[in-house]
């Protein structure tokens, strides 16, 4: 498509922390027009009431209407739950449609209704993205730990992978649980869901398409006392000295405008706020160390479903999210 034409966009379920966060990002994309902001819980209302950072950006009501006439369709919505909305919503066929839940994100459920999801990770099949129709935005822990160990599968030099990886509150949902409770989370940490987290069949399915014949990846997350963010670091036996794993590190991410390679140490207040990846590496013995950071809700959620966006439509990969990290 003409680079010149406003791209109109719809979202569903825009009223949870991925919903917000698309607002923000697409109300100062230079190529889109939010059409409706759809929210049965919310219709009729301000999208400020519920975004309060919002307020004074836009004068859009959330809808419980859906209006097919737009260009791409944001699917932020729980998982199961976009699956769900396609069977009982006739979807124009014209109509992009990204979705960030983790329905269809395995080949085994990428297609419903004659509709075929690309996996949507920029970095690993950015040019089948840009042919697609349908996007499965990936996870966000599947995204940081994935970014981490791309350049090892793709050389065929990935080992058995030990993970361990810690994300926000934010990584939870909106929705109140006993663990996003302020007087739970603060000054706590936990690990749950080890070697068992659900981002573990995507990552593999990756891995499994670059480096057939890989080897196990061990993962365990932890919740962490903060809102944003996630923290990954990785291990693996390799042959590569360091100069050699930085070298095809650099290459691997030269032209992915998002994936930045440091020779020093990275933290995760460089990412949070943006849609970046910072990727630090470390040869210590045998093993080569790898830590990976990014935004969950901008790089591991909506950024990256805008960012495929912009892929789909002929746009600059970066085009509306180059955002500053607010590192104090």
């Amino acid at each position: 498509m003409s680079n010149n034409k406003t791209i109109k966009a719809g979202i569903i379920g825009g009223a949870g922390y991925t919903g917000g966060e698309m607002l923000r990002i697409l109300l100062n994309h230079p190529a889109v027009e939010i059409g409706f902001v759809h929210s049965r819980s919310n219709a009729g209302q301000p999208l400020h009431k519920v975004h309060n950072d919002l307020l004074g950006e836009t004068s859009l009501h959330f809808s419980s209407e859906i209006n097919n006439d737009v260009d791409v369709l944001f699917l932020c919505v729980g998982h199961g739950e976009a699956k769900t909305f396609l069977q009982n919503n006739k979807i124009k066929d014209s109509i992009k449609i990204i979705d960030l839940s983790q329905d269809f994100r395995l080949k085994k459920d990428a297609v419903i209704d004659g509709m075929q999801f690309v996996y949507g990770l920029p970095e690993y099949n950015r040019d089948d993205i840009k042919q697609a129709q349908y996007i499965a935005n990936p996870g966000c822990f599947a995204t940081a730990i994935q970014l981490g160990i791309l350049p090892l599968a793709k050389a065929g030099l990935l080992n058995e992978v030990h993970t361990t990886g810690i994300t926000g509150s934010t990584g939870a949902g909106q929705k109140l649980q006993a663990t996003s409770h302020f007087s739970w989370r603060a000054n706590n940490i936990q690990a749950y869901k080890s070697l068992a987290h659900q981002h573990l069949n995507e990552i593999m399915q990756t891995i499994g398409s670059l480096q057939p014949e890989h080897q196990p990846l061990n993962f365990v997350p932890w919740r962490g006392d903060f809102t944003r963010g996630i923290y990954v670091t990785s291990y693996t036996s390799c042959m590569l000295d360091i100069k050699a794993a930085y070298e095809l590190y650099h290459a691997y991410y030269s032209t992915h405008p998002f994936t930045h390679v440091s020779e020093e140490m990275i933290d995760l207040k460089q990412v949070v706020n943006t849609n970046k990846c910072m990727i630090h590496l470390e040869k210590v013995g045998d093993k080569l160390v790898v830590h990976s950071a990014i935004d969950n809700l901008l790089k591991g959620a909506s950024g990256q479903a805008v960012q495929n966006m912009n892929l789909l439509f002929g746009l600059a990969e970066d085009a509306g999210l180059r955002f500053k990290a607010t590192s104090f």
